[in-house]
């Protein structure tokens, strides 16, 4: 019976791409007749040129590393933001003047344009840490928001249960808020992966440091290597997707596992 099911799964898996695709070949193709010489070059390149120079990235050492240093830098500002984020929702969450205080500041975070901190945080820092800290920022207030409202939905039984046991509050943080805090953290850093590298990217491309992904989108443009500009434009969905997916199947695994 699953071996008969294979071949529709593998068609309901190719058949969304290779219509996306079916529709860029023809939108290029339209472009080639419309404009002549180099058009398909400097509007709209045929998938196939796309993926020929995908190859020829690849096949350059200089791609891996710079590849390699974007992951670092915006995983790691993440993982600050996921930090200062949990950090804050508990201390928002111990009383309500420190809710006063602290709350406006991260929904100022929350509501301030990306590129308004780009530009900013250029001006307060070396180049190469702007992505890591906008990464961080933008991650910093989903994971308050929902901590703060998991904090806030824990069951007040279990709590009442705990003071009568005369639990310490490092017994009640593990045996009863962590548990409850659990599925709120997954949808946020699950939320917050996309969010994270788009924006790092973003910053990459408006500060140019010296080995990044933003910073060859940033040179294809400006020196009209549109096949490139989409080859790496293609690396940056692709890690986005791959990167959400494992983060997605190694959080269910501890998931299943802590049950």
């Amino acid at each position: 019976m699953a071996w008969a099911e294979l071949p529709k799964k593998f068609i309901l898996t190719l058949l969304p791409p290779a219509f996306w695709l079916g529709v860029w070949q023809l939108a290029a193709y339209l472009v080639d007749c419309r404009v002549e010489g180099r058009g398909n070059e400097l509007l709209l390149p045929y998938p196939a040129t796309v993926l020929a120079a995908l190859v020829r990235l690849c096949g350059q050492p200089a791609f891996w590393s710079t590849t390699a240093a974007s992951l670092v830098r915006i995983l790691l500002g993440m993982a600050v933001g996921v930090l200062l984020g949990a950090l804050l929702a508990g201390l928002t969450s111990l009383s309500p003047w420190i809710d006063r205080v602290l709350s406006p500041g991260i929904r100022v975070i929350r509501a301030t344009p990306v590129v308004s901190f780009i530009l900013l945080v250029v001006l307060w820092t070396d180049r190469n840490f702007v992505p890591a800290i906008i990464a961080g920022l933008m991650v910093l207030p989903i994971v308050w928001s929902n901590l703060s409202r998991g904090i806030r939905e824990t069951d007040p039984q279990l709590l009442e249960l705990a003071r009568a046991y005369r639990f310490t509050h490092w017994k009640t943080l593990r045996l009863i808020y962590l548990p409850a805090l659990r599925p709120y953290f997954l949808s946020a850093v699950t939320t917050s992966m996309g969010l994270a590298w788009k924006s790092g990217v973003a910053a990459e491309v408006i500060c140019l440091p010296r080995q990044a992904i933003g910073t060859q989108i940033s040179n294809s443009k400006l020196y009209l290597e549109v096949p490139d500009l989409f080859a790496w434009t293609a690396v940056v969905v692709a890690l986005s997707l791959l990167l959400e997916r494992l983060l997605r199947r190694s959080l269910d695994r501890r998931k299943g596992a802590g049950t």
